[in-house]
């Protein structure tokens, strides 16, 4: 017997067909008169009352799977694996196999973070115009690049996108993005790549670039490795010379020993020379290179301009031929280098306006250290700290009544001089893990659900502790975890896309069948990415979303 699909009977037909074959059943005779009157078989009929008793006995039983039981928890644990715990979509589901959870299959889980990560933006908005500083950097997944800006202050994500390249004309138009979003940049900070610095430059032509500090002398550090590893294999030679010429036996096995022995002391001697050279101006660099100085005055631009061009003469009178390249590069570049520091004179000029020399100084000694508590390790921390409070005593001592409020507001202005774009660095970090999880093959979805669980996450250390970095850029507090807004912003996008389709939509109807081999379990999951209301819905609305 062939079975063919009736187009007549449409839904509503259907329930009418289930409903009386409901209330008939164990009559005799009755299911072939209701089987007659809609011209179906009886097989069919049952199978529509087998499908109903179990759609039925899913909704109603007492005895559901795990994920009927609370779907919620369900979608914050697979939240919880893949962005807290960044294990990847395979580990994921082996772990809800061993949990026995439903459902577990990769295609699933995929298509649920797919959806979740297409609800949300990749780039933030803001009520009003905000004005800050970017962190710009560019990481790669396999052979795309992936482009980031983050606000310095807040080290919250503003902008991350999957980019076809990386030339001037895409980062202009992901800075001509974040100024659509209400973000206008007084300066940028980053490395010297030429797609960066060109397209920040057409987009915002008079704010401030910063090249970063870390890139512009790193290679002066790596020479200093170099001799390092340099000096301690000539000692290592140079023991093993003395060793030999120990146990000379003839003469003249004894003086040509001795002159590989003189030969080596020599080369020890002017490496280790060279490194103690390098090293002891490498720590004066770094000091002249720091905002503050030893007496609490922020350093000008001319007085680091003169500072640094004596410490390349003095690193060009070493002896090391490897020192040129960085040197040439550290002199091109000088005018570059010195840009915070013209932002710190701006800042010194403002600040006393409204506070008193003596008293400002103090606080910008306080600052100074404050700041680098955060950067040492435990002993010079412990300094650090002490030294941050000795000076604000001093300076609230002067200040009386008005003292902790103008902390507050010198140490906000101070945070932002920026040196170096290494927080940027901190950010693509931080999504490394997640491109290694998934081999690479990342998507835009993925990284906006990157970029909501970094900037609303809490920082458990450091001088962020506690706060979210959209807390840091709205000045808003949030008021649940992570995991609960993110459920509340995929909801409203959804509904949000459901109003705008529904004139569109056909009114909804119920279907008893389950097509494609579907178990309701399986579809009960997919029917929405968070459904917190699903225990309050009618029950017919139910069975029809089961079906």
């Amino acid at each position: 017997m062939q079975f063919v699909r009736r187009p007549d009977l449409d839904a509503q037909t259907r329930i009418s067909i289930v409903m009386l074959a409901w209330l008939y059943q164990g009559v005799y005779g009755k299911m072939t008169q209701i089987a007659a009157r809609y011209r179906i078989s009886r097989t069919f009929l049952y199978q529509l009352l087998l499908v109903a008793n179990l759609h039925l006995e899913v909704l109603f039983s007492d005895e559901k799977c795990l994920l009927q039981q609370d779907q919620h928890r369900f979608h914050q644990l697979i939240l919880l694996l893949r962005l807290e715990g960044k294990c990847s979509i395979p580990s994921i589901s082996t772990i809800l196999k061993t949990l026995q959870y439903q459902p577990h299959s990769v295609g699933y889980l995929s298509n649920f973070f797919h959806r979740a990560g297409h609800a949300l933006p990749s780039t933030v908005s803001m009520a009003s115009k905000k004005v800050g500083f970017y962190l710009s950097d560019e990481i790669f997944a396999l052979h795309t690049p992936i482009l980031v800006t983050i606000d310095a202050q807040s080290t919250a994500i503003l902008n991350i996108e999957l980019a076809s390249d990386r030339s001037a004309q895409t980062w202009s138009a992901h800075f001509t993005k974040l100024h659509d979003h209400r973000f206008d940049g007084i300066g940028m900070a980053s490395d010297r790549g030429k797609g960066v610095v060109a397209g920040y430059q057409a987009t915002c032509q008079e704010a401030l670039w910063v090249c970063d500090y870390f890139h512009e002398f790193r290679d002066l550090f790596n020479v200093l490795h170099q001799l390092e590893r340099k000096a301690y294999s000539a000692i290592g030679k140079e023991h093993d010379a003395a060793q030999k010429w120990e146990r000379a036996k003839s003469a003249a096995t004894f003086d040509k020993r001795f002159q590989q022995y003189h030969q080596a002391s020599q080369a020890c001697e002017q490496l280790m020379t060279q490194y103690d050279q390098l090293d002891l101006l490498l720590q004066l660099l770094r000091e002249a290179l720091l905002v503050c100085s030893p007496q609490g005055k922020l350093r000008t631009r001319e007085g680091v301009r003169s500072e640094l061009t004596l410490l390349v003469t003095m690193l060009s009178e070493i002896n090391c031929a490897a020192l040129s390249t960085p040197l040439k590069s550290i002199q091109a570049h000088m005018d570059d280098i010195v840009v915070p520091f013209a932002q710190a004179e701006a800042i010194y000029a403002k600040l006393l306006a409204v506070v008193p020399r003596q008293p400002l100084d103090f606080l910008v000694l306080a600052w100074h250290h404050d700041h680098l508590s955060y950067q040492a390790q435990a002993k010079l921390q412990h300094y650090h700290q002490h030294e941050r409070d000795h000076w604000l005593a001093c300076a609230e001592g002067l200040l009386d009544e008005e003292g902790v409020a103008l902390k507050t507001w010198v140490f906000a202005q101070l945070d932002t001089i920026v040196r170096a774009s290494s927080l940027v660095e901190m950010v693509t970090s931080f999504i490394r893990p997640y491109l290694t999880s998934c081999k690479g093959h990342i998507t835009q979805e993925a990284l906006n659900l990157i970029m909501f669980y970094h900037n609303h996450r809490r920082y458990k250390s450091g001088k962020r502790k506690g706060k979210a970095p959209i807390e840091l850029l709205t000045g808003e507090a949030l008021e649940a975890d992570w995991v609960e807004l993110l459920r509340q912003q995929i909801n409203r996008q959804q509904e949000a896309t459901l109003n705008a389709c529904e004139p569109a939509r056909a009114p909804r109807q119920l279907r008893p069948t389950l097509h494609g081999g579907a178990t309701p379990s399986a579809v009960l999951a997919g029917q929405a990415i968070f459904d917190t209301n699903a225990s309050e819905t009618h029950p017919q609305q139910r069975v029809a979303q089961a079906a």
